[in-house]
C-alpha cells in the first residue's frame, strides 16, 4: 500500500501520544506536522512497518523518533530484559547523522525518562562499552562499531522491539548493506518487531531490503513539485578553473550576514580554498574525512554558534547535518553524483526556511550538469560572470569573536588556522653547557644586538670598527701556543701520539727540530722530508729514524713458500 498525498494542518496533539512525549514536543517547538510526519505517524503509531521517502530537511528524524518513543512508553517489553539488551536500535550511515539523531532524541524525549547510547567510531571505545553494559533503552549507532560490541557479547539484540534504518540509500553507497543485514538477522523475527526505513530515494535495491527484513511495509512518499526543496533559489555560473576562487570571494562579499557551506570534491582543493578565504578575512574551517571525530564535533558546534561563518567541506557534511540558518550553499565543484547535489543543497532552506544554492560548472565538472538537471527534473537558471567579479577584492577586516574559557582551551588544541595556535614548546636546556661560538647575535633586521654577553662572559661588539679596536687591544698569542695547535699536532703525528708510537703527545722525539731562523722554503722542505711516503720507507718501516729494514723480497719469498707447500700437499694425495 502506498500513501502519496501529503496532509496539511495536522498537529501532534491530534494523535494519541504519551503525555510526557507530547510535553517534549511542545517544549521543542514542534506543534504542526510536516507532510512526511503527517503521513508516517498514523501508520507507525498503530504498529505497522513503514518505508518512507521524502527529500532531505523535511523532518524524517522527528517522524520516526516520535513513533519509537511512543511505542516504548506504551507497550511492555517483548522478553525479560537484561543489562545490555536495548529495546530499540536506530542505524545511521555516518557519524554526523547519528549525532544529529541523538541530539533530536534528547530534545523530544527530555520528559520521557528513556535512556540512549550513541555508538560510533573515532571516540572512546571503553566508554561506549561501559555505557552499553549498564543498559539503555535506545541504541543509536553506525553499523561498524555496534557490530564489534555485538560480537564481543557486550550488547544483545534479542529484546529489540523496533528497528529504524535511516538514509538506507546511503548505506548501499558506503558499502554497509552487508553489515545491516548481519545486524537485522540478530534481532527477533520481523513479525515480532516493528521496522521503519527512511530514505531520500526508494530505489529498487532499497525496497528489496525493506521487503526482505520488514513485515509487509507500507510505502509512504511525501511528493513535492521537485526533488529539491522548493524554497531553494538555485543558480549556476560557468567560470574557468582559475576563476573560481575570485568569483567565490566576490559573491561572499555581496552577502553581509550569512552562514555558508562550500562543498568541494577533493581534500587538497578544500585546503587551498580555506587558505584563500582566511587571507581574505573570513572566519572559516575545513571539514573532511581526515579531521578527527572529536575535532569535528567542536568545529560543528562553533559553526552553529556563529564563531565560524564559512564551512569548507567535502561530501562528509552533505547528509545528516541539521544546522539552522544556513543561508548559502556553494557547490565550488559540481558533485559527480546527481543525488549528492540534492543532499548538498538540502543543508539550506530546511523546515520551511529559504536559502540560496550557487554552483560553479567549471571545465572539469561541467559534464555532470545535464545528469543533475535530469535527476531534479528542472533546468537550473544560469548567471553571467562579469569581468569585475574575477578581480580579487581587498581583504575584509573583522574582529574575532570572544571565546569562552572552554572554547579557548579547545581552540588551542586545534590546528585550524583561524584559531589561536598552540603555545610554543618549552625549550630544553642544552646538554654540555652553553655554546662557545663567538659569533654575535643578529636581530630580525640583520643588525647586531649591542650589549649582549657571549656565553664566555665577553661582551659582544656591535660594529666592525669596534671589533678591530678590540682586536688591537687584545694581547698577541705566545709563539709556542701559535705554533703548537691541535690541528698541526694532528697533521704531524696524530691525536696525542707520535710516529714512534709513544703516547707523550710530542713530535720532537721522532723528528729533529727545525730552527726558527730558517727560511719558509727550507722549513717546508724539512717538513716534506719529514712526511716521506710510506711506500718509499718500505712496508715495515714504522719508525722513520731507524736504519735497519727487512729485505724487500722477504714478502715474496714467504708467498712462494706457501704455494710450494700447497703444491706438495696435493702431489702426495
Amino acid at each position: 500500500m502506498s500513501h502519496q498525498q501529503p496532509l496539511t494542518d495536522t498537529v501532534f496533539e491530534s494523535f494519541d501520544l504519551h503525555p510526557s512525549l507530547l510535553a517534549g514536543l511542545n517544549d521543542t517547538g514542534f506543534v504542526r506536522c510536516t507532510p512526511i510526519q503527517a503521513l508516517t505517524l498514523p501508520i507507525a503509531l498503530k504498529g505497522s512497518d513503514i518505508a518512507g521517502q521524502a527529500q532531505t530537511g523535511t523532518g524524517k528524524t522527528a517522524a520516526f523518533l516520535v513513533a519509537v518513543l511512543n511505542r516504548l512508553l506504551t507497550r511492555p517489553a517483548l522478553v525479560e530484559r537484561k543489562s545490555g539488551d536495548p529495546r530499540a536500535v536506530i542505524l545511521a550511515p555516518t557519524r554526523e547523522l547519528a549525532i544529529q539523531i541523538e541530539k533530536d532524541f534528547r530534545n523530544i524525549g527530555r520528559h520521557t525518562g528513556l535512556t540512549s547510547a550513541l555508538v560510533y567510531g573515532g571516540v572512546d571505545y571503553d566508554k561506549q562499552r561501559e555505557m552499553l553494559k549498564e543498559g539503555v533503552d535506545i541504541v543509536i549507532a553506525t553499523p561498524g562499531r555496534i557490530i564489534d560490541y555485538l560480537k564481543q557479547h557486550v550488547v544483545s539484540f534479542r529484546a529489540v522491539d523496533v528497528c529504524v534504518l535511516d538514509e538506507a540509500d546511503r548505506m548501499f553507497d558506503l558499502g554497509f548493506i552487508k553489515d545491516v543485514r548481519f545486524l537485522m538477522r540478530r534481532m527477533p523475527p520481523r513479525e515480532q518487531r516493528q521496522g521503519m526505513l527512511f530514505s531520500a530515494t526508494l530505489s529498487h535495491r532499497v525496497l528489496e531490503l525493506a521487503y526482505e527484513h520488514m513485515n509487509s511495509p507500507e510505502k509512504v512518499t511525501a511528493e513535492t513539485e521537485s526533488v529539491t526543496a522548493s524554497r531553494v533559489r538555485q543558480v549556476v555560473y560557468f567560470p574557468a578553473n582559475e576563476e573560481k576562487i575570485p568569483l567565490l570571494l566576490n559573491l561572499l562579499d555581496k552577502v553581509q550576514e550569512h552562514r555558508s557551506i562550500v562543498f568541494i570534491n577533493t581534500k587538497v582543493m578544500a585546503e587551498r580554498v580555506t587558505r584563500a578565504l582566511e587571507r581574505h578575512g573570513h572566519r572559516v574551517a575545513t571539514l573532511s574525512g581526515d579531521v578527527p571525530q572529536a575535532k569535528r564535533e567542536r568545529l560543528l558546534a562553533r559553526f552553529q554558534k556563529g564563531d565560524i561563518e564559512i564551512l569548507v567541506a567535502t561530501d562528509v557534511a552533505a547528509r545528516g547535518l541539521h544546522i539552522p540558518a544556513v543561508s548559502h550553499v556553494f557547490n565550488f565543484d559540481l558533485p559527480q553524483d546527481a543525488e549528492d547535489y540534492v543532499h548538498r543543497i538540502g543543508r539550506t532552506a530546511r523546515l520551511g526556511a529559504e536559502g540560496d544554492a550557487i554552483s560553479f560548472a567549471c571545465d572539469r565538472y561541467a559534464m555532470g550538469l545535464p545528469d543533475i538537471e535530469a535527476y531534479i527534473e528542472q533546468k537550473i537558471p544560469t548567471a553571467t560572470v562579469d569581468p569585475e567579479m574575477l578581480v580579487v577584492p581587498p581583504p575584509r577586516v573583522r574582529e574575532r569573536p570572544a571565546y569562552s574559557e572552554e572554547d579557548a582551551a579547545a581552540n588551542a588544541a586545534d590546528d585550524l588556522r583561524n584559531t589561536a595556535g598552540a603555545p610554543p614548546k618549552e625549550q630544553k636546556p642544552r646538554q654540555g653547557g652553553p655554546r662557545t661560538s663567538g659569533r654575535p647575535v643578529r636581530g630580525r633586521d640583520g643588525e647586531r644586538r649591542p650589549g649582549r654577553e657571549s656565553p664566555r662572559g665577553e661582551p659582544r661588539v656591535a660594529s666592525a670598527p669596534a671589533r678591530e679596536a678590540a682586536a688591537q687591544e687584545a694581547p698577541a698569542p705566545a709563539p709556542a701556543q701559535a705554533a703548537d695547535t691541535p690541528k698541526k699536532r694532528r697533521r704531524r703525528g696524530g691525536r696525542g701520539r707520535n710516529r714512534n708510537g709513544s703516547g707523550n703527545g710530542t713530535v720532537e722525539a721522532a723528528t729533529p727540530s727545525i730552527p726558527e731562523s730558517q727560511s719558509g722554503q727550507a722549513r717546508a722542505e724539512g717538513k716534506k722530508a719529514e712526511r716521506k711516503p710510506r711506500r718509499e720507507r718500505g712496508p715495515h718501516a714504522e719508525n722513520p729514524a731507524s736504519t735497519s729494514a727487512p729485505e724487500p723480497s722477504a714478502g715474496l719469498h714467504k708467498k712462494q713458500g706457501f704455494f710450494n707447500r700447497i703444491a706438495s700437499f696435493f702431489g702426495r694425495h
